[in-house]
């Protein structure tokens, strides 16, 4: 993807290497997909300019403000945007006095379809296994087959969060978040079609929540360079976990995929099972890692940070998770290794043969 020259120049060099690291595992659509209404929007626009100043260091300091622009979007849409917003954050349960209740927020922040198939998935399972239904909320655009939820957006999150921080009581609940796009080392990217961008960094996402004072906190981050939020975010009361260290993309994020690697991996499959959060990141990271291997790409390192006073709340989001495991859903991330390794050796063997003489 071409990105105009605003953009500091190493956000702009990662922003390139995240989305050829995607496109590395990608593999053709089939179908005829433009006559699909529920077909999200594709990139194929320019980043416009988010960072002011003239300043390299000032440019970087104000992405770190976590900038938001949204261009071009019909009135019609921009209204049903925020009424399917504002009747998602008017469901939500209160909180029940002497209960540690789970309030789930699973949110897709870019429009490619895989990650608003896995950030609807991950709700569901999220909110089974903490026993939070009737307070999960989803931000999601459409996956191909719906398009009936709030689309993602650092605006839509910031007021899901403030909703919650309402409802909840802070003192005993939990915040339960997901959040599945692309990232660069400045933070998780935005990117609605060709009309909503935006960073949301980590000093940003810090400033929110410890505004709205919500300190119990699971947070998962599945984004490239997503390790870049731990230092920000880790406390005593903080559980972390995310796709990649800090200088390393991750994989799986092919549009046609149903899962990125870190959310089939830790989501799909693992936090299905009556596991600790420990044990389940443990596997996910093995899996992780074979399916890396496989596919002849640098290792995505994922992170998981657990703060001393995580027990305290933890043992009773733990105590509702179901006895029984449920089964993965949808077509497994490694298939699409499968595939291009097959496209690989065929065009290998169509390869000209050299004689020698």
């Amino acid at each position: 993807m071409a990105l105009r020259g605003s953009l500091p120049l190493m956000i702009r060099g990662a922003l390139l290497r995240t989305f050829s690291a995607c496109a590395a595992l990608s593999f053709a659509v089939t179908g005829s997909a433009q006559d699909n209404p529920n077909r999200p929007p594709e990139h194929s626009a320019d980043w416009p300019g988010l960072a002011s100043g003239t300043e390299q260091a000032d440019r970087a300091a104000s992405i770190a403000e976590g900038p938001e622009l949204t261009r071009g979007v019909s009135v019609y849409e921009m209204l049903r945007q925020e009424s399917l917003l504002g009747s998602a954050l008017n469901a939500l349960k209160q909180q029940r006095p002497g209960t540690v209740d789970a309030y789930v927020i699973s949110v897709a922040l870019d429009s490619d379809p895989v990650f608003a198939r896995e950030a609807r998935e991950a709700a569901r399972v999220l909110s089974r296994r903490y026993g939070a239904e009737g307070r999960t909320l989803t931000l999601a655009g459409p996956d191909g087959e719906t398009d009936d939820l709030p689309q993602g957006s650092i605006r839509a999150l910031t007021l899901a969060l403030a909703r919650m921080a309402a409802v909840m009581d802070r003192d005993e609940d939990v915040l339960v978040l997901y959040s599945t796009s692309h990232g660069l080392p400045a933070g998780l990217a935005y990117h609605y079609g060709d009309t909503g961008y935006g960073i949301l960094s980590p000093a940003r996402f810090k400033s929110i929540l410890d505004e709205l004072q919500i300190e119990q906190r699971l947070l998962i981050l599945s984004a490239c360079y997503s390790g870049v939020f731990v230092p920000a975010l880790a406390s005593d009361n903080t559980a972390i976990l995310t796709a990649s260290t800090d200088n390393r993309t991750s994989f799986g994020c092919s549009p046609e995929n149903d899962w990125t690697f870190f959310g089939d991996a830790l989501i799909n499959r693992a936090l299905r099972k009556p596991q600790s959060i420990e044990a389940a990141s443990r596997e996910a990271n093995l899996a992780i890692a074979g399916w890396e291997a496989m596919a002849r790409v640098p290792a995505s390192l994922p992170q998981i940070s657990i703060g001393s006073a995580v027990a305290d709340w933890m043992t009773a989001l733990d105590a509702k998770t179901p006895g029984d495991a449920t089964q993965p859903v949808g077509r497994p991330s490694v298939d699409s290794i499968q595939t291009l390794l097959e496209k690989a050796r065929v065009q290998r063997s169509q390869r000209p043969q050299r004689v020698g003489r």
